[in-house]
């Protein structure tokens, strides 16, 4: 079975938020999303139980999916990788049925309340997928809902890819490097009411 089988035959079918328009009740966010080929998959909070998906997701990255060193090479040490991030701050992760396909992780920085640093990454086989743009938008509306200024990040500049995405978000370059960019976002209106609004009400 191909890989894009198996994803398929892992996933919900019969998703149509076409019609959804939302509920007091609902995340800042609709948790439902499909990638380009209609793969559906779930993004929320991550939970204590996420740890070992999380652990096999990295642990099967190939060498053009980590940035900056990231993630480690080992089970052990990205298991302590991720335990870390998930004690100092709050996450995202996107699945497959079971399967974590995309992690996004948010930290505080050290030098302004409401300002947070945070990673994103996406399993090889699910890039190029829009997933990496949805996590980005879930993150934005998590981060609007916890009252936040701005979000930052440093990506490496070889990483063509990703600064398109980030830039197509609205992150900004604030600092260049000889081998990265710092880039922020300031979260503030249209953009964090956009990100909001439920299935039925988007562009």
């Amino acid at each position: 079975m191909s890989s894009s089988d198996s994803r398929a035959a892992g996933a919900c079918t019969g998703w149509d938020n076409s019609e959804c328009r939302g509920t007091p009740y609902c995340p800042p966010r609709c948790p439902r999303f499909e990638t380009k080929t209609g793969v559906s998959l779930l993004v929320r909070p991550s939970e204590s139980d996420d740890l070992d998906s999380l652990v096999r997701m990295y642990d099967g990255f190939d060498q053009y999916s980590r940035s900056l060193g990231l993630p480690p090479n080992g089970e052990s040490r990205i298991e302590s990788w991720l335990e870390r991030l998930m004690s100092a701050g709050w996450n995202l992760v996107a699945f497959d049925g079971g399967r974590a396909v995309g992690h996004v992780a948010v930290v505080p920085t050290e030098s302004a309340e409401g300002k947070w640093k945070f990673i994103v990454f996406v399993h090889q086989e699910y890039q190029n997928e829009g997933v990496g743009s949805e996590l980005l938008k879930q993150l934005v509306a998590y981060a609007d809902e916890r009252d936040g200024d701005e979000l930052a990040l440093e990506v490496s500049t070889g990483n063509e890819r990703a600064i398109t995405v980030y830039k197509n978000v609205g992150f900004e370059v604030i600092e260049r490097g000889f081998s990265e960019l710092s880039m922020a976002l300031e979260l503030r209106q249209p953009l964090t009411r956009r990100v909001r609004r439920p299935p039925a009400e988007r562009d």
